[in-house]
């Protein structure tokens, strides 16, 4: 400090101390007062606002092609006309869900579409994380790149070569056919048959989607730290053991959301449906081929909304029941990996 320059004086202010020589243009703000939402943003958009500019056309597509177009769900409760419009078509308020409910093939169509969603369920989610886990032990790289090409294949062959390669085989002289007919089945071709529907679609999927679905939960095995084994072994864990307390909830995050992409996907099947039902198959009928159907065929647009609010719900009913799953069925799991964590740190 210079020579006769007298320090700026101290001045209070609701209990803050601040110095007096603060020019006009500075804000004395209490120390611990917190900002409000606004000034938050603002002051955010000043230092970031280069980003909100590249976020800026992303949020337009999503504003103008997913929340816009939700405004069409009122026609869930109108008699649709086009010539009318959304605004100008009669309100029938409830008139569409408890026609829907009351048709033929309401129950059958739901029944399917949950048939499928549970199978779908048991055994083409847990079997790509079986998989992944199967080529985390394996120590040989060349053998696990291979691998890993070759169930990475399918998923890049079109749905339609899929169904086509299938309907092959199960035709009348198809070998799947011909394998069944060994084994007692005299239905004929097993594409034709509603009961063997549901586990041709599953088995197609599964073999088109195994290695591809893989590929998140390998990526989550390799982030796992290695200490956290290292030290549930000198502890004696066995490998289920370190399954359930390490590898388990080391990927609940990525479990987690590849079931909510499960349970969406396997309700709102459509492609593999329609192309194996437009092929000659029976016992098709899934939520989205209903809705199809009624809308673009029918044209009962009212009605295809009501469907569409109906798996909507169904949707939002499993995907809050898995939550419920992993609330209180896996915390004791993230204990456990957290007091491994902690040890294996203390240990290293």
């Amino acid at each position: 400090m210079g020579a006769g320059r007298k320090p700026a004086p101290f001045i209070k202010w609701r209990g803050v101390t601040a110095l007096a020589n603060v020019t006009k243009s500075q804000t004395i703000r209490p120390i611990g007062k917190k900002r409000s939402w606004g000034e938050i943003v603002a002051r955010d958009f000043r230092i970031n606002w280069a980003v909100y500019v590249m976020a800026l056309p992303v949020l337009a597509y999503f504003i103008i092609f997913n929340y816009i177009p939700m405004t069409g769900i009122i026609m869930a409760f109108q008699k649709f006309q086009i010539k009318k419009g959304i605004w100008g078509s009669k309100f029938v308020g409830l008139a569409n869900f408890v026609r829907f409910f009351n048709s033929p093939y309401a129950w059958r169509t739901i029944r399917n579409t949950l048939l499928i969603s549970i199978y779908g369920l048991a055994f083409s989610f847990p079997l790509p994380v079986v998989f992944a886990l199967c080529l985390n032990e394996v120590r040989s790289t060349r053998f696990k790149r291979v691998t890993q090409t070759i169930s990475y294949l399918p998923y890049f062959i079109s749905i339609v070569v899929v169904v086509a390669i299938l309907f092959d085989f199960c035709k009348s002289e198809g070998v799947l056919t011909l394998l069944a007919q060994k084994f007692g089945w005299s239905g004929g071709a097993l594409i034709s048959s509603p009961k063997w529907f549901r586990t041709l679609y599953i088995g197609s999927n599964l073999w088109q989607h195994l290695g591809y679905n893989s590929i998140i939960f390998i990526s989550a095995l390799a982030a796992i730290d290695p200490q956290l084994y290292e030290a549930a072994t000198i502890d004696g864990a066995n490998r289920w053991q370190q399954f359930k307390a390490i590898i388990l909830p080391g990927i609940k995050t990525v479990f987690m959301l590849n079931l909510i992409l499960s349970i969406t996907g396997s309700l709102s099947a459509f492609e593999p449906a329609y192309v194996v039902g437009s092929m000659g198959a029976n016992g098709t009928a899934t939520f989205f081929i209903k809705i199809h159907q009624m809308a673009h065929v029918s044209q009962k647009v009212g009605q295809a909304c009501a469907m569409a609010m109906v798996l909507m719900a169904l949707i939002l009913l499993f995907t809050v029941l898995q939550r419920l799953f992993f609330r209180y069925v896996m915390k004791d799991s993230e204990n456990t990996f957290n007091a491994k964590a902690n040890k294996a740190k203390a240990l290293w």
